[in-house]
């Protein structure tokens, strides 16, 4: 049997390089060769496997010349220079390694708090140029302060760590950390931001860069904050409004900044550039020797176990389920992804915990593997790096409680999926089945029959059950060139609680939605969005 064969067209060290070869995988070592399109789409059709650092883009056009290829690997999180959905429909696996430099990035926002707070770069550039300006760089200290961290999970967690170490006291907010994850954590969380904002005298993002994350400290956001706070962003640039933090900072409002990650990389230009007491570094999180190298052996590792055993591990576009399983369980794992993507959108507080029933034909799969996309679809809303391997881990370090169930066939259905989250507040639930045409379908959600299909963009509306809901929808709809595809309506009683869902050709804008809001025929309006690729 011919050994598999990996091209690592990146600057990976040479032991990672080792460990393919003494896994019996033969390797060729060209660190230099993803820079160079031509070559790499030449030479790509030799080899299987394909490790990569961020030089090397795995376009389209690449792809078409990999007809042998099974696996990209990246070392590190970011695969914004893998075409996924082009390596999805090659067949290909893109694969990263997402927990190697945890430590890494989190020392570094540490790292820029403490610059941050004792004026340091500037202190530095002073003494260095001959000054002795002992009284123009008076600091805070970190002991007694309030931090306020936003997102808890495996980054932020850590820095809540260091920060706890550092005798600060500690205030979260992530709508994913449980009472009970935090507790073992020994720091307070807060169910609101602005009450965050108004205690932190400094504030550290460790949160992706999502829909519901963008800007979440704008501009009205930033002017809730205490006076004279920090605000320190080793995350995502995208986070935080720039031009009105410089303005916040040139009134004095706010004390200072420290910055790895800008809304434009490479940053050339920024508002916070030249302002006082604003550190600035240029997306260094990850770039520590010890970090660089355990990513490198993560990934070689992984892609290993993968071309000689078929074991997957941290994949960003494929479930874990056996070549057999796959043709069968295809449409329930994009039914159980879809579930929890919709129970994912609509919940903003911290889940407690994630009950799943399994009906019939459902209950009698791998249910490992359409838990884990389920459990994706949830935490994909707020954490678009988690996948189905990822996603259980990431559950349990929130302290979340997972529960299944599974039951002989009850119903008019073959087999069904019923998905229901417990947070402090409420329980919301939702099921779905797949209907022969192998396409997901919504039956019920709040326990009120429905038959919808699953659609990339959707309008989710709840009302009371009366005369004018069609024609409110159908009218602000048409007046905004929006083109329904479907359009599903269900109640519980006659004049009691309703619901409508619309499959819609694109998105529904935020005026559309302040229309539908002005006719106060609606409890609550919801855009969805779902991957039907």
């Amino acid at each position: 049997m011919t050994a598999p064969k990996v091209l690592v067209s990146d600057k990976l060290s040479e032991t990672a390089v080792q460990i393919f070869r003494d896994r019996g995988i033969d390797v060729d070592f060209l660190p230099d060769v993803g820079k160079d399109k031509e070559k790499l789409a030449e030479i790509i059709g030799e080899y299987d496997g394909l490790a990569i650092r961020s030089a090397t883009k795995v376009t389209p056009s690449i792809l078409e010349h990999a007809h042998k290829l099974k696996v990209v690997g990246r070392a590190g999180i970011g695969t914004d220079n893998v075409d996924k959905e082009a390596a999805s429909k090659k067949g290909v696996i893109v694969m990263n390694t997402p927990f190697g430099n945890m430590i890494t990035t989190a020392e570094h926002a540490i790292a820029m708090m403490f610059a941050c707070a004792r004026q340091i770069p500037e202190a530095s550039a002073s003494t260095h140029a001959g000054k002795w300006e002992k009284s123009k760089f008076m600091g805070v200290e970190l002991t007694g302060k309030t931090l306020g961290v936003i997102g808890a999970g495996n980054i932020g967690g850590i820095v809540c760590d260091r920060a706890r170490g550092l005798k600060m006291k500690v205030v979260a907010y992530d709508p994913f950390l449980s009472e009970e994850k935090a507790g073992k954590m020994q720091v307070e969380k807060v169910e609101d931001l602005d009450d965050l904002l108004k205690r932190a005298d400094f504030i550290t993002l460790h949160v992706p860069l999502t829909d519901q994350t963008r800007n979440i400290l704008s501009k009205e956001n930033l002017a809730k904050t205490k006076k004279g706070v920090r605000i320190i962003n080793c995350a995502r640039g995208g986070l935080v409004d720039e031009a009105a933090l410089a303005e916040l900072i040139k009134s004095g409002h706010v004390a200072g900044a420290a910055f790895d990650v800008f809304a434009e990389e490479p940053a050339k230009e920024n508002p916070l550039f030249d302002l006082p007491n604003v550190v600035c570094t240029p997306h260094l999180g990850a770039s520590t020797s010890e970090a660089q190298e355990n990513v490198a052996l993560q990934v070689a590792e992984q892609m290993s176990d993968y071309l000689l055993t078929g074991a997957v591990q941290n994949a960003l576009n494929m479930p874990s389920v056996t070549a057999e399983e796959a043709k069968v369980m295809g449409p329930w794992i994009k039914l159980a992804d879809h579930l929890g993507s919709f129970i994912g959108q609509m919940t903003d507080e911290a889940i407690k915990a994630i009950n799943i029933l399994y009906d019939g034909e459902a209950a009698t799969m791998n249910l490992e593997a359409l838990n884990c996309s389920l459990i994706a679809g949830i935490m994909k809303s707020v954490n678009p790096e988690v996948n189905m391997v990822s996603a259980p881990m990431v559950a349990r370090e929130r302290g979340i409680k997972i529960s299944t169930t599974n039951q002989e066939q009850s119903g008019a259905f073959e087999g069904y999926i019923k998905v229901t989250v417990v947070t402090e507040k409420r329980e919301r639930s939702i099921a779905g089945t797949v209907f022969s045409d192998g396409k997901p379908r919504f039956i019920q959600i709040k326990g009120i029959n429905i038959d919808a299909e699953v659609g990339a963009h959707m309008l989710y509306t709840t009302n009371n059950d009366e005369p004018g809901i069609i024609g409110a929808l159908g009218n602000t709809m048409g007046r905004n060139g929006v083109n329904i595809a479907n359009f599903t309506l269900g109640r519980k009683d006659a004049g009691g609680e309703a619901i409508a869902l619309l499959y819609v050709d694109e998105p529904v804008s935020a005026e559309a939605r302040a229309q539908l809001a002005e006719t106060g025929l609606f409890n609550q309006i919801k855009p969805l969005q779902f991957d039907v690729a």
